[in-house]
């Protein structure tokens, strides 16, 4: 089977940090998201609503929606999404924040 008559598929990593600045607006839009949710059975719903009002982090996972990120990209059809949301200490400075690594924008420091 050729390239062209097989599918092509594509993991896209994305990591985000979030500083949550309003967490009662933040627990409001999640619990309107959850009371909205017409498929939602009601004891998960009950349970979503304790959930978001204990932990943002929680909150912020009702309310992200990675279809969201792709859904105007022609020639695609998303297959399989999961994504997780935990509260962590960030330190701006610290080494594992430096993204440019990743990307091979190492600076080098003998350069001018």
């Amino acid at each position: 089977m050729s390239t062209s008559e097989t599918a092509r598929y594509v993991r896209l990593r994305v990591d985000v940090v979030l500083e949550i600045d309003a967490p009662a607006a933040l627990t409001a839009a999640a619990h309107t998201r959850i009371a909205e949710d017409e498929f939602m059975p009601e004891e998960e719903r009950t349970q979503a609503r304790a959930a978001v009002a204990e932990d943002s982090a929680e909150a912020l996972a009702h309310l992200v929606e990675p279809f969201d990120l792709i859904r105007d990209v022609p020639g695609i059809e998303m297959v399989q999404a999961s994504w997780s949301t935990e509260e962590i200490e960030y330190d701006p400075d610290a080494l594992e924040w430096d993204l440019g690594e990743e990307d091979g924008d190492e600076e080098d420091d003998d350069q001018p």
